[in-house]
């Protein structure tokens, strides 16, 4: 979402670089969606994707439909959401000319709507999957009742939903319940939560405890703050937001800390400023 208009703004040349880079460290997975950048940024991606020379098979590609932004590029009066059969399939061959490949790995819901007919997305989804241009399919930002409103008519894979430290409500309301109990990947857009994006109370502690356990497992702030994810039986995926290559390198580090259970509550009871019930 970074990389383009939203973001960065990176030329063909830089978005190139940074996929190489990504890829070099073991970076593999790019997530991606239909909107960003105004509809434009999963082209952007795919021609520097397509002039990196690097194997399909050597990354993943995430996306998302479903969507509609008034904007430059589409004449919507509102925002809204459309999870019609059809509007399902178009976007998602959409996206596979966008990011200059033949099938996705993993093609989500962007946000549940009101007026979804889980039979309706059953019936697209089954559609793409037979002819190959999907392997795994989920949703993002949904809730375990709407979860269930579609997986009993389609296999969800994937969850994509907000998680962190900051924001840890997916462990109370049975979120990450519900994934461990089907097998379902969850994966955590803002990893990092608010924790250097503001300076509240909450932040505060948590960086005192930070500074501390930083120390004893002699690694960075931001790789303690995905470690902490990491401990979560799910298996927490995050998606990095990052384009700071350091921070990048500083993610991939938290996949090396084994942090301590009571180091784990020690963060959580910052965070919540109380202990665990």
């Amino acid at each position: 979402m970074s990389w383009g208009k939203w973001g960065k703004q990176f030329s063909t040349k830089e978005a190139t670089e940074m996929v190489q880079f990504c890829v070099a460290n073991g970076n593999t997975t790019f997530d991606h969606a239909d909107l960003y950048g105004d509809y434009t940024t999963e082209a952007e991606f795919g021609a520097a994707f397509k002039a990196s020379k690097i194997d399909r098979e050597k990354i993943e590609l995430i996306t998302k439909c479903g969507i509609q932004n008034p904007g430059e590029t589409r004449d919507n009066k509102v925002k809204y959401y459309n999870y019609s059969k059809e509007y399902i399939i178009w976007s998602a061959e959409q996206s596979l000319k966008n990011l200059k490949t033949d099938y996705l790995d993993t093609f989500l819901l962007h946000r549940p709507s009101a007026l979804m007919h889980p039979e309706e997305i059953a019936e697209a989804i089954s559609t793409l999957k037979r002819d190959g241009k999907i392997i795994n399919f989920g949703v993002s930002n949904f809730t375990p009742s709407q979860v269930n409103l579609i997986v009993d008519h389609v296999s969800v894979d994937v969850n994509q939903i907000e998680f962190s430290l900051t924001q840890n409500s997916a462990m109370k309301d049975g979120t990450l319940d519900q994934m461990l109990q089907k097998k379902m990947q969850p994966m955590s857009w803002s990893p990092l939560g608010s924790v250097f994006r503001e300076e509240t109370h909450q932040t505060k502690s948590i960086k005192e405890v930070l500074k501390r356990l930083s120390t004893k497992y002699n690694c960075t702030d931001d790789a303690l703050l995905l470690a902490w994810l990491f401990k979560h039986p799910a298996k927490v995926a995050p998606v990095i937001g990052t384009t700071n290559k350091d921070r990048i390198l500083n993610a991939n580090k938290a996949l090396e800390i084994n942090l301590e259970l009571e180091d784990w509550f020690i963060m959580l009871e910052a965070s919540n400023g109380q202990e665990v019930a």
